[in-house]
């Protein structure tokens, strides 16, 4: 079975952010967050204590214009690191899916760590509107849309039903820290070999 640590780091410097985020995907859940953005944090602290990640991230964007630029180069940045972290994915379970339930609200995730991106969303518009403090609501699926992207994985998120803002954006975010939980996990019937037919997952 594959031992190597399933660590990485990165740094992204451009006119509009400057991000440096620390992941692994063998932590304990400790998410060390500073962002400017507190419902962004609370949002990446639920993906990381359910998926038991560590993550640390240092994250300074142009927050006068708006916090699209800073969610999705973190997206970018985190999509990048978990693709680094897994390297030839020997070894892992490679699928992963969760139903949640958050009060009212009840969110499936499913995912592949494919190497293949694709993103697919099914539930109610309401998910971008309004403000979660200085958060638009619409980041949230463009921050899914752009880590699933440069992580090349499918990512498939369905809202059941809810009404609740927080509760949908909460369940999903939740949801998608138990998929990845259950997908970058080892199996050990798999020891070294990669869960495809074609002996690659790219």
């Amino acid at each position: 079975m594959a031992t190597t640590s399933r660590t990485a780091r990165h740094e992204r410097q451009t006119s509009e952010t400057s991000i440096q985020m620390d992941l692994n995907l063998d932590g304990r859940g400790s998410a060390r967050l500073d962002t400017e953005i507190p419902f962004f944090e609370h949002m990446l602290g639920h993906i990381c204590k359910q998926s038991m990640f560590d993550m640390e991230l240092d994250l300074r964007g142009d927050l006068a214009i708006d916090g699209h630029h800073s969610v999705e180069d973190t997206a970018i940045v985190f999509g990048k690191l978990l693709a680094q972290a897994l390297g030839e994915k020997r070894g892992i379970r490679r699928y992963g899916h969760f139903m949640l339930p958050m009060d009212e609200v009840l969110v499936s995730v499913a995912i592949d760590l494919s190497g293949r991106y694709h993103f697919q969303y099914t539930g109610p518009d309401s998910i971008n509107t309004g403000k979660f403090g200085v958060y638009d609501a619409e980041l949230s699926l463009e921050f899914l849309r752009k880590f699933a992207m440069y992580a090349a994985i499918n990512l498939h998120i369905i809202v059941h039903y809810g009404e609740n803002r927080h509760h949908i954006h909460e369940g999903i975010f939740k949801a998608l820290g138990k998929s990845l939980r259950m997908a970058v996990s080892l199996d050990p019937a798999l020891g070294d070999s990669i869960l495809s037919t074609k002996g690659v997952l790219e």
